[in-house]
């Protein structure tokens, strides 16, 4: 595990970062992916806490955010398999919220990466509205 957590580079955790709401979220299953872990897990360590998770570090996708995401990021039906319900979406402090959760190395690194990839975002998206703004 330890070669994949260092190919996991800034580039790829923005890839995974994705717009809905008008918020930027990552999907349990790319970070249970991440954290090596089955998506179930995931999603079983943070009903079990919760409390840990008010609706602005998470939050389920409506059928139509789903089907909106399905149509746009999946593409093989092998990937189609198995996603009979809508995926829950962490925010920024979600994720910094799972690595207390799943209390694993593994997730406390991953965590600290994904959030130094939403800050590096944030960063891009601030300067791109710079410019913008001045023309």
């Amino acid at each position: 595990m330890n070669n994949e957590l260092q190919t996991i580079d800034n580039q790829n955790l923005q890839d995974k970062i994705h717009t809905i709401r008008g918020l930027q979220v990552m999907l349990d299953r790319d970070l249970a992916e991440l954290y090596g872990v089955e998506t179930k897990v995931l999603n079983q360590a943070v009903k079990r806490n919760i409390d840990r998770f008010p609706i602005d570090f998470m939050f389920q996708l409506s059928q139509g955010e789903f089907e909106n995401w399905r149509s746009q990021f999946v593409t093989s039906n092998s990937d189609k398999m198995g996603l009979r319900r809508p995926p829950y979406a962490f925010t920024e402090q979600g994720v910094s919220m799972l690595s207390t959760v799943l209390k694993s190395d593994v997730a406390v690194d991953i965590s600290v990466k994904i959030i130094r990839a939403f800050a590096e975002m944030r960063k891009m998206f601030s300067s791109n509205s710079l410019l913008i703004s001045h023309y």
